[in-house]
């Protein structure tokens, strides 16, 4: 007998599989929430219940809490920038992504298409808030925790969208080397 959860994680892999070939056909732009939804054959609430928007299904990131945690975990003494790379990168370590041509596309559609860019920009205002929140918790001057989340955050979506173009290399190296040029590591 099939759960509920693992319909459910059938059906939004379906609907990601069907987005990521519509995008491919016609371009992102051009991909409607209703022909994502028809290809599967579900109804476009069926679509909402799993993706919040068209953007989400590019652009979601479910590690915010992850991260905050594996930052707020950090030893406060050291500097609040390094504090969060190390938070971050504790937090990548623990969560090895499958790192496929899947993975690539999805960050090489992400970097390629302005219309994504707001919702690129509100993901890493959300991993930014909660990194600021983390370190601010941890005794950071406020102002100081938000300048040092930037930077992270500025470091890593730099990386992140200009992996794609790195053939030969993968995702987690290149994280790990945007962590390493902010920790001051060689």
């Amino acid at each position: 007998m099939t759960t509920t959860g693992g319909k459910a994680a059938r059906t939004r892999a379906r609907l990601t599989d069907a987005a990521f070939e519509l995008f491919a056909e016609q371009g992102y732009d051009a991909t409607t929430v209703a022909q994502i939804a028809e290809r599967v054959g579900v109804t476009e609430m069926t679509f909402y219940r799993h993706f919040g928007s068209k953007d989400a299904v590019v652009v979601g990131d479910p590690y915010d809490p992850l991260i905050a945690a594996a930052v707020a975990a950090q030893p406060t003494d050291l500097p609040p920038l390094v504090r969060a790379a190390r938070g971050v990168r504790s937090a990548w370590e623990g969560q090895p992504l499958d790192d496929d041509e899947a993975l690539r596309a999805r960050v090489s559609l992400g970097a390629a298409t302005p219309s994504l860019r707001p919702a690129i920009r509100a993901g890493t205002a959300a991993t930014e808030a909660a990194i600021a929140e983390a370190l601010a918790a941890g005794g950071t001057d406020p102002l100081d925790a938000a300048v040092c989340a930037a930077a992270l955050l500025g470091a890593l979506t730099t990386a992140l969208l200009g992996w794609p173009a790195r053939p030969g290399t993968t995702l987690g190296a290149t994280i790990l080397r945007a962590l390493d040029l902010l920790e001051h590591r060689p």
